[in-house]
């Protein structure tokens, strides 16, 4: 695929802004400290990045899903944690109220959202129903004109700095596995809404990852998205466009691996010239570039594919997702093969790219989750 001019000046805004205000000291401190960088928030606010795809009559730009994943993988190019923080409003924290939300819930919260004023995060995982939604175990009890919400989340990224929250519970406690499961969108102040310590994780720091718990918490009936027992479905279709982000965000991390490599190679010499003049280097570096351009190829089309709401835009989102998160991975392994002893020390960004690449084949959906949607797909035709 060959951008157009629109995209590709998009593309240079996105990586002037990733290049210019993602500076070294500032990814240094993030993955040192795994704290929360609220001015870089302000800043990616202002430039409007947080309502890229959030439609203009709500405060965002109204961005196609091409252009949001072009914004993602240029950040992430240059830190892949910095990219989750424009990318959040926009997919699964955004993604829920502009899919199922009614008129008055998203000219209450998606403003504040697209503006950064608020953030908005999004809790289907648990701890025993992670790749198996369908297997929550919170519930949602009405009374009276409220939802008395118990149950725990995990691995809740953006959590600790949460203004909103979607939930997704059981409201039809008869109903089996994924029917009978409701959305909510929950403030986090209520009473009863308490989180657990900040995970320790391996790669992506600086955007907190923690348990929601929930005891006996009252959600008024307006803060229901969506129809009653529907929930799963738009949690479902919101996963679409997550994958889309996160499969955009694993070429970003694929690109600064192979960037890093070359360089690197380029730079170092043995036996008394450039590594990058080695066969073995260079063929690594050949199989890195294929990686990378059929995955951005593969995200492409299915950004494509989800702008004209095509129905094998599920497939193909579960396409780029599966292949870019295993092309991520095998970038960075080879960049830190390449670099060698120095890519195993944290003075080399080839190090923090490999522990970053890893939540690639992990989060929304594992790279195995990816295959059972693909294949399902295929072969229920």
């Amino acid at each position: 695929m060959i951008l157009d001019k629109k995209y590709e000046m998009q593309r240079k805004l996105f990586r002037q802004f990733a290049e210019t205000e993602f500076t070294k000291e500032i990814q240094d401190e993030l993955d040192n400290t795994g704290e929360f960088n609220w001015d870089m928030h302000k800043k990616m606010a202002k430039y409007g990045f947080m309502g890229v795809k959030i439609p203009k009559e709500y405060g965002g730009a109204g961005c196609d899903y091409l252009s949001y994943a072009l914004m993602v993988e240029e950040f992430a190019r240059v830190d892949a944690v910095l990219s989750i923080y424009a990318n959040t409003s926009n997919s699964l924290g955004g993604g829920p109220l502009m899919l199922a939300g009614n008129e008055a819930q998203k000219q209450k919260y998606l403003p504040a959202v697209a503006s950064g004023e608020k953030i908005l995060v999004f809790a289907l995982t648990e701890p025993g129903a992670g790749s198996d939604a369908g297997g929550t175990t919170t519930t949602a009890v009405q009374d009276g004109d409220d939802f008395i919400l118990n149950g725990r989340k995990c691995f809740i990224s953006g959590a600790p700095m949460a203004d909103w929250c979607i939930v997704f519970a059981k409201t039809d406690l008869t109903a089996k596995g994924s029917k009978g499961i409701s959305m909510f969108i929950m403030d986090m102040k209520l009473p009863g809404v308490s989180l657990g310590a900040h995970e320790k994780k391996m790669g992506i720091n600086g955007y907190p990852t923690c348990d929601v718990v929930m005891e006996d918490v009252r959600v008024p009936k307006d803060c229901l998205v969506g129809p009653l027992h529907k929930g799963f479905q738009y949690a479902m279709k919101t996963l679409d466009g997550g994958r889309l982000g996160m499969a955009a965000q694993a070429v970003g991390v694929a690109q600064s691996a192979l960037d890093e490599a070359v360089k690197y190679a380029k730079e170092r010499k043995q036996f008394g010239k450039r590594i990058a003049d080695f066969q073995g280097i260079s063929f690594m570096i050949a199989e890195m570039a294929a990686d990378v351009e059929a995955a951005r190829q593969l995200v492409y089309h299915a950004a494509e594919l989800k702008d004209a709401n095509s129905p094998e835009a599920t497939t193909a989102c579960s396409i780029a997702k599966y292949f870019a998160a295993e092309a991520a991975n095998r970038c960075a392994y080879k960049a830190v093969q390449i670099h060698g002893g120095y890519g195993y020390m944290r003075d080399y960004k080839v190090e923090r790219i490999y522990r970053d690449a890893r939540i690639c084949s992990i989060y929304e959906g594992t790279t195995q989750v990816q295959q059972m949607v693909i294949a399902g797909n295929l072969l229920k035709k």
